[in-house]
Formats: C-alpha cells, structure tokens, sequence
C-alpha cells in the first residue's frame, strides 16, 4: 500500500538533491528568460499530460503574476497545447507528433525562449519542437527526467531531475519553474529600479 509519507519524503529528497546541485542551473536559465523578456521576446512552453498542465501553470504565472506581493506587467508567454482546436485538427491532418513544431514555427522567431517538458525526454512532439525552436534561433530549454532522453542534445539548458519516477520529476519540473520565474521576475524589476 502506498505510504504518502514515504512519497513526501522522497519528493523532499528530490528537491534537496536539486538544490544542492541544479541551483546555478536554475539560476542562469532564470537570467536568460529575464534577457529574452527584457528584449521584447516571448517564452513558450510544451509539454504533454501533465506537463502540459504544468506549461500552462507556468505560463500563466507569466503572464498574470507569479507573487502575490509582486505587481508588474504582464509577461509575453504561451502555452502550447491550450488551443484544443488547433492540437485536434493537427492531430487528425497532420498527426500529433508536430503539432507543437507547427505552433513554433507560426508563432516563434528568434530570440524568443521554448520551455519544454518532458518527463521521459522522449516525447516525440517535445523533440521535434526543440528541433524546430532550433532552426528559427529560438533558445531552448529542457525540463527533463533523469536520463534526459532524446530531447537533451536539442536543449542549450537542460534541468535533468535526478528521478525515474514521473511524479517526482513533476514535482521537481513545478518547484524549477517557480524557481527560475522568480529569478527572471526579479533580474527585471531590479533593472527598471535601476533604470
């Protein structure tokens, strides 16, 4: 039988292993989204199931507010897999294995920023959207599992989670978007004080 406090203590030890070797990682990840913002870009984000569901928290996040002691504009960032419209016409013309290149392809341009989560790192559409984000100068980063899978060489930054079990690399993927959205949403309220 599942023991919930063996399962939070495991998460727990996930996330000490993160900070103990992931927070400069985080960190830079953070600065470079701050740049891409700053810069007028936008952060798109991919991924499927649940990560999909965490794409979308992250996004939002962005683009409403991340701290709720923290008022600032909204940030340009979009989630792929929002629009149930588009993903089930791609999936049924074209297959769904492209459907978030296609969406990187009609809304990316270089500088802007492709988050993509995968557990495994070896979620096809994942992939081929790194491939894509590549090809128009987008920069790339990789929410990934332990392996990193096939996404990794695609990714100029990559957090690979140090589990093989799906539930903790979600919980470690949601505790690292939060992480490097705080960095990127203080590196920018820091450069307008200055400003």
């Amino acid at each position: 039988m599942t023991d919930p406090a063996r399962l939070f203590r495991d998460s727990a030890a996930v996330l000490l292993e993160m900070a103990l070797t992931h927070a400069g990682q985080v960190r830079t990840i953070g600065l470079v989204i701050a740049n891409a913002l700053q810069a007028g870009n936008k952060i798109l984000f991919c991924g499927n199931g649940g990560s999909a569901a965490d794409a979308q928290h992250l996004a939002a996040e962005l683009l409403v507010r991340l701290r709720p002691t923290v008022n600032r504009r909204p940030f340009a960032a979009i989630a792929l897999a929002m629009d149930s419209s588009t993903l089930t016409a791609c999936g049924n013309d074209y297959g769904f294995g492209v459907h978030f290149a296609r969406m990187v392809q009609a809304l990316g341009q270089a500088g802007d920023v492709l988050v993509g989560l995968s557990t495994s790192g070896g979620s096809p559409n994942v992939v081929a959207a790194l491939i894509a984000a590549r090809a128009l100068g987008l920069v790339t980063i990789g929410l990934l599992g332990h392996e990193g899978g096939a996404a990794l060489p695609y990714c100029d930054y990559a957090i690979q989670v140090p589990s093989m079990i799906t539930g903790r690399t979600q919980e470690a993927h949601i505790a690292v978007g939060h992480a490097m959205l705080e960095v990127a949403e203080d590196a920018i309220l820091e450069a307008n004080a200055a400003a």
